[in-house]
């Protein structure tokens, strides 16, 4: 039974029993605390936990999962995989216990020519919760023998959310593979032998908090007990096709055949090569599958995974022997397993492709240059009889090569290695620290999510800001420090949710509007607009007059140049998408963008810089589209509808049944969007594209200012342009040309001028090889030399003077003041070596006295320091020490 059968008869079954067919989530989660979908629960929480009323009483859906927790185990075991298909049926305080357990007894044992999966009842064992004995009832009630039925703890058969809410016992579905793959015993004995193919959840309890996982409080039932199921639809593949493991089903498969293939290595003669190749189709699938979502290749987030996932596979076909590039060849065999069941991986698949072809250039190149790198440190490391990678290295890697920290491990392990993985840690929290200092804060901090859920029990806000400016409504709530409140009065700052309002909430790229909240007696400052769950607007305000309370009339009113400056940006940021699309092709998509009042940027994917002829080229069409005043037009149609004719979906957004079209001169410009826009491209007034910047491997970034602030920006440098004619008394089109004289003639005069500091510098030798003194059978030389520009003029100085001081034991120590801190540069000849002269230790001793650090080798080493009145103390250190 092929996996696209499975995945239809399980579809069918329960739609044909009342269940909304839902379609796959994306595997980028809407949940902020999940980089990805990790479950096929995952999209239904909010109506699971009643934050959000669920639309329909039962559903059910074949989800797109990705989890990476244990990605060091793929290959390794029958059923870890990093993408999975995950199918479920959910009931929202509909059927429960009885009917859950019914459906997935009459799909599984169903026979295949009457639509079911045909499993034989005796192959097919249950577990239960220690006291779930309903459940235990109703197994027992459809046939499956007490003897195939087993009670284990909480560990196993106990579900909540980790937190206080929802919980409850569950029951899982096991298919025996039979003696030749472990022992007897059932599930309890945790042996590969029974592989769990199904799990009911029973949501329908209230749990309390807890210290561990299961020490918890059951405060009651829940008001509407809900059903959750998966059955993982590659574990079933892989028992109804008669496969070993999940690698070998139909949608993997192929992938592996075409690795081996390319390796000249055939599949089962070899354990480790095996495993190799079980990686690769994996990964390669996981990353077809994020990169159809909109995942593309970085170092942060979910881009970070997917690096991961492309690199490890890249690697392993080298360990299998395969030096050259493999993704043409292997991404195709995955796009062709899996379009039947996701189309869009076909339809994307230049775009896709792109990326993932730039992605494994870039690696091997950076194989190639930190390999050398790793080589070296583990030969010397091995050479140096020690076990751990120095963490400094690991991070060089990372850092300087984009060697992920997963390979250096890898690698290291392979040659026996472990990895300072502390140090390392370190390191990357220190930059990381660094970078987050510079980033931009939020301005406000919502609630916790559960506050929200009894105002979106009332429904949904409605966004009234796209005919006009103001909108009275009523105050539905109040939140003041995370708690719903009654009122809040002058001073305080709060989060107030309306039943309607005009200001617009952050989303789709589009920063929230500012503005005010007004009513009798009070007014509001508008200090941000979140969308904290799904169809609900909540308004972060200050109180800068009077009290608001629940219930009260309140009129949302939009600052209007703020509206039109955002509208300018979000429009001007379709404008752009089109221009690029026209100059660089279809394969120029968007994948993330933020604008707001006089400004946006726009991630799109290509793999090379804009050459300013093209940059140039994509601004010129951008404002010609502005001048053709292009009539701006929005309707709603089904998504499907929209999509036939053309309209963008952009990776990242979430979209419902029916959608809104934005068009910008009919088909020119059509793409799926929420956001507020100019009546006619002419309102956008003018664009200004500032940069073009690299944003990942496979992705660029252009920033443009656009109306008031393009014009301002324009009109700055037009004055800066006036300001250099002037000054240079030169016309605007000669600039170019004078400024290059002059920055010639500046080089040519600083050439002379460091040849002049040079001579002047060689100068001082002779005397200070006059300063000599005898400490023993040693000369020494030790003198202040000042103010120098560099501590490379003292290392020259010094060295010239050893020079000059011929074979007999010498030091020379010379000490100057560089950028207002001391420094000392300390030198010995071999002579003075072999009598026991380091000038390691020596520069590390004055160091010390400087009230700094250093050291370096036997012949020549540096110290620093922040003691500047310390020199002749360190200088007479120096002779004092060689002199013992």
């Amino acid at each position: 039974m092929q996996t696209a059968d499975i995945r239809g008869r399980w579809l069918d079954f329960f739609a044909d029993r009342g269940h909304t067919v839902v379609p796959s989530a994306s595997l980028v989660s809407d949940d902020p605390t999940l980089l990805f979908t990790v479950a096929g629960m995952v999209p239904f929480v909010p109506y699971l936990t009643g934050l959000v009323p669920a639309p329909y009483t039962r559903a059910t859906s074949v989800q797109k999962c990705i989890r990476t927790n244990d990605i060091e185990e793929v290959g390794k075991t029958p059923r870890h995989g990093t993408f999975f298909q995950m199918n479920g049926n959910f009931s929202f305080g509909d059927y429960f216990k009885e009917e859950a357990i019914g459906f997935a007894w009459e799909l599984l044992t169903t026979p295949e020519n009457q639509g079911g999966y045909g499993f034989r009842e005796s192959d097919l064992w249950v577990t239960i919760y220690l006291d779930d004995d309903a459940a235990f009832r109703y197994w027992r009630a459809i046939g499956v023998p007490e003897n195939r039925i087993q009670r284990l703890g909480m560990e196993s058969n106990y579900w909540s959310t980790g937190q206080p809410g929802p919980a409850g016992p569950c029951s899982e579905i096991f298919f025996d593979r039979g003696p030749a793959y472990g022992a007897d015993g059932g599930p309890a004995t945790d042996d590969d032998r029974y592989v769990e193919i199904w799990n009911l959840v029973f949501m329908q309890y209230l749990r309390g908090e807890s210290t561990g996982k299961s020490d918890f409080q059951i405060l009651g039932d829940l008001p509407k007990k809900n059903i959750d199921t998966g059955m993982g639809l590659e574990r079933v593949a892989f028992l109804k096709q008669g496969v070993e493991n999940m690698y070998e089903i139909d949608q993997v498969r192929p992938v592996l055949d075409r690795a081996s293939a390319l390796s000249g290595r055939r599949y089962g003669a070899n354990h480790d090569d095996d495993v190799r190749m079980r990686i690769v189709a994996d990964h390669v699938r996981s990353s077809l599958m994020l990169m159809s979502d909109g995942v593309m290749p970085s170092n942060e987030g979910r881009g970070y995974i997917l690096r991961r996932l492309l690199r490890r596979s890249v690697r392993a076909m080298r360990l299998l022997g395969v030096d050259s590039t493999s993704l043409p060849e292997l991404l195709p065999a995955s796009r062709d397993a899996m379009s039947s069941s996701y189309p869009e991986v076909y339809t994307d698949f230049s775009r896709i492709s792109q990326a993932a072809y730039a992605e494994e250039e870039t690696f091997l190149r950076t194989l190639a240059s930190g390999s050398a790198v790793l080589d070296l440190a583990v030969a010397k490391t091995k050479t140096s009889n020690q076990t751990e990678l120095a963490g400094p290295t690991a991070f060089l890697l990372h850092d300087t090569y984009g060697f992920p920290i997963e390979i250096t491990l890898e690698i290291a392990q392979e040659a026996g290695l472990s990895v300072n993985r502390e140090a390392f840690d370190a390191l990357m929290t220190k930059q990381r620290t660094m970078a987050k200092a510079d980033a931009k804060s939020k301005k406000t901090h919502l609630a916790d999510l559960g506050v929200y859920s009894a105002f979106r029990a009332q429904g949904e806000t409605l966004f009234t800001g796209y005919d006009a400016l103001q909108h009275e409504s009523s105050v539905l709530g109040l939140i003041v420090d995370g708690v719903s409140v009654t009122s809040a009065v002058a001073g305080e700052t709060a989060e107030i949710i309306l039943a309607e309002t005009a200001l617009w909430a952050e989303s789709g790229g589009q920063d929230a509007d500012q503005g005010l909240i007004v009513g009798a007696g009070y007014e509001l400052e508008v200090l941000d607009v979140q969308k904290p769950v799904k169809g609900l607007i909540s308004h972060t305000v200050t109180v800068r007059s009077g009290e608001v309370g629940v219930g009260d009339r309140a009129t949302s009113i939009v600052d209007s140049d703020w509206r039109r400056g955002a509208r300018q940006a979000h429009s001007g940021t379709h404008v752009l998408h089109a221009a690029l699309r026209q100059v660089l092709g279809p394969n120029a998509h968007q994948s993330g963008s933020y604008n707001k009042a006089g400004f946006f940027r726009l991630d799109f994917s290509w793999n090379q810089a804009l050459s300013p002829a093209t940059r140039s080229e994509i601004e010129e069409i951008s404002n010609n589209a502005i001048r053709d005043n292009l009539p701006v037009t929005t309707r709603e149609l089904p998504l499907a509808e929209a999509k036939a004719l053309g309209a963008m979906a952009l990776f990242g957004e979430k979209y419902g049944d029916r959608v809104r079209v934005v068009d910008i001169g009919g088909p020119w410009s059509r793409e799926l969007c929420a956001g507020t826009h100019v009546s006619s491209s002419a309102e956008i007034g003018m664009i200004n594209l500032t940069s073009e910047a690299s944003v990942g491997s496979t992705n660029r970034r252009v920033e443009a200012l656009v109306g008031l602030e393009a014009f301002r920006d324009l009109a700055t440098e037009r004055a800066l342009v006036s300001q250099l004619t002037s000054s240079l008394k030169t016309p605007r089109e000669q600039l170019p040309e004078r400024i290059s004289d002059l920055v010639q003639n500046l080089k040519a005069a600083e050439k002379k001028i460091a040849a002049f500091e040079s001579r002047a510098l060689t100068e001082r030798v002779p005397a200070l090889v006059a300063t000599q003194s005898r400490s023993g059978n040693v000369t020494v030389v030790a003198e202040n030399l000042g103010v120098l520009n560099s501590a490379d003029d003292a290392r020259m100085l010094v060295l010239s003077t050893r020079e000059r001081l011929g074979a007999d034991p010498a030091v020379v120590a010379l000490a100057a003041v560089v950028g207002d801190k001391p420094v000392v540069i300390v030198a010995t000849n071999q002579a003075a070596r072999d009598a026991g002269q380091k000038a390691g230790a020596l520069a590390k001793q004055v160091a010390g006295i400087l009230g700094g650090g250093g050291g370096g080798k036997d012949d020549l080493a540096q110290g620093g320091g922040t003691n500047v009145d310390a020199i002749p103390a360190a200088l007479a250190a120096v002779i004092a020490t060689v002199s013992r």
